[in-house]
């Protein structure tokens, strides 16, 4: 049994407002208050590289939890934004980190369903090869592929990063399923070449029909009810389109976590930036949603369970 025991984080302390930006964007503080749903984002240093981002919330992770770096079995990194295209970024962590040589490291290159992805296949890594301590960062600076002019991608992400410890036969959240799937045919409408472009209505529409549907097929093969689902953790891609899968669903809106006012969308890391908050908070027994969706186009959901 591999289960989430703690979670590290790291927004940058510098934030940018985007209540400064209404005029220049000729919109106001209702749309970015009740549609985005990002009153200022958080930006982090030029000179801070992906890295970075992850070593800063590992950090956070050993205020939390003293854990013996000497135990760690494999580190992953997940991110569309490393480092360098070569080596790996899980790499260049291990190294500032001072993981042992036996430790596995590999990077996972998907976006906003990338943090659910991650936890599918780091449990089943460490499972398949008895490994008993792993690492599953998360970390997309978007602030260096945003055009700053573009206003369908300028007022809504922010930078993070986020690191998940998930250790063998210890308490903690336990995967009870997962539902997974992918609309290639729509990935130019989420692309970076040079900058980052985003077809916001295209991408609102996919996830708006895929999302409902795939938590739906998941509960029915578990065998649960919308209302055996204590809290949901839903992709912070902006308030809009957290309330449209919180309507078409029917969930409890008091059940759906919404908080990126003060920092913005961090992509792979926002569904465990918010899970952080709460983690200690989960009683034995206690079941809660995942899903992420986005780039590629993509989408993955998960139930876990308190153990």
């Amino acid at each position: 049994m591999i289960a989430i025991t703690t979670i590290g984080t790291y927004l940058p302390e510098n934030r940018v407002s985007n209540l400064a930006q209404l005029e220049k964007f000729e919109t106001d503080e209702t749309f970015i208050r009740e549609k985005i749903g990002v009153v200022q984002r958080a930006v982090k240093a030029s000179e801070q590289k992906t890295s970075d981002l992850c070593i800063k919330a590992f950090e956070d992770l050993m205020t939390k939890k003293a854990l013996d770096k000497s135990t760690v079995d494999c580190c992953v990194v997940v991110t569309q934004n490393p480092d360098l295209n070569i080596p790996h970024t899980s790499a260049i962590v291990h190294s500032a980190l001072g993981l042992p040589e036996t430790c596995a490291c590999f990077d996972i290159s998907l976006g906003c369903s990338g943090y659910v992805y991650g936890l599918s296949i780091i449990s089943a890594f460490m499972q398949a090869n008895g490994f008993k301590t792993g690492l599953l960062f998360t970390a997309d600076p978007y602030s260096d592929i945003i055009d700053s002019d573009d206003k369908n991608t300028a007022l809504i992400f922010g930078d993070g990063a986020t690191v998940t410890l998930l250790e063998e036969n210890q308490p903690g959240l336990v995967a009870l399923g997962y539902d997974f799937g992918t609309k290639g045919a729509g990935y130019k409408n989420l692309v970076n070449e040079d900058k980052l472009y985003m077809n916001g209505r295209a991408v609102f529409n996919f996830t708006a029909g895929v999302v409902p549907k795939s938590i739906e097929k998941l509960l029915q093969r578990l065998d649960l009810d919308k209302r055996d689902i204590g809290k949901w953790y839903l992709h912070q891609g902006s308030k809009y389109i957290v309330d449209t899968i919180t309507m078409r669903l029917g969930l409890e809106p008091e059940k759906v976590v919404f908080n990126m006012y003060e920092y913005g969308n961090t992509v792979s890391s926002s569904i465990p930036m918010l899970l952080s908050n709460d983690l200690n908070q989960f009683k034995s027994g206690q079941k809660i949603g995942l899903s992420g969706f986005g780039v590629g186009l993509s989408w993955a959901s998960a139930i876990f369970e308190m153990k």
